[in-house]
């Protein structure tokens, strides 16, 4: 029997936990569980938070943390897993970042610390004890890894640039309409 080795075992507990965190976050998102609203819930918040169509956004942010989360656990499809959750929050950050970083002030600490954790974790491999190693890393290549994260990368600057576009364009005074006047008498 091989010793555990110290950083394959560090990398469970940081996949698992960070996995868990994003799962249930993700399933508040898709199912209402955890007192979550649900896909209807968190359509009406994308809406209201300027992600258009709204219903769509709230599927992707939901399967992006749920799907993400979960994969990050059990170490399968760690690129594209790690990927996905970080996609899904930088959505959550270009949400919070007008408050600043402090999670206490309503700003972008946490979904932050959340996408770059995956992130590092989706990069770095899951180690020994996943299942990409019993399964021989089919699904854990270096051409995964720049595949899943340049998706990621374009797909959530998309979506958050097409949600900076809808915001400023709200922004925009209304264009005062045009005032005739009666000719006066003599004109």
């Amino acid at each position: 029997m091989t010793p555990l080795n110290r950083r394959d075992l560090g990398l469970l507990v940081l996949r698992v936990g960070t996995g868990a965190v994003l799962a249930a976050h993700g399933t508040q998102k898709l199912f209402g569980w955890f007192g979550g609203g649900g896909i209807e819930g968190t359509a009406k918040g994308m809406e209201a938070m300027g992600f258009s169509p709204a219903r769509e956004s709230a599927i992707a942010a939901g399967l992006g943390a749920a799907g993400g989360g979960a994969l990050l656990a059990l170490g399968l499809a760690t690129p594209a897993a790690g990927a996905a959750a970080a996609g899904a929050m930088a959505g959550a950050v270009a949400v919070h970042a007008p408050a600043g970083f402090f999670a206490q002030g309503g700003g972008y600490e946490y979904p932050a610390f959340l996408g770059f954790t995956s992130a590092a974790i989706g990069i770095a491999g899951a180690g020994r004890y996943s299942l990409d190693h019993a399964t021989g890393h089919v699904l854990d290549r270096p051409w995964v890894v720049a595949v899943a994260f340049i998706g990621t990368a374009l797909a959530a600057a998309a979506v958050v640039g097409r949600r900076a576009q809808a915001q400023a364009e709200a922004r925009q005074p209304e264009p005062e309409p045009e005032h005739t006047t009666a000719a006066e008498p003599g004109e």
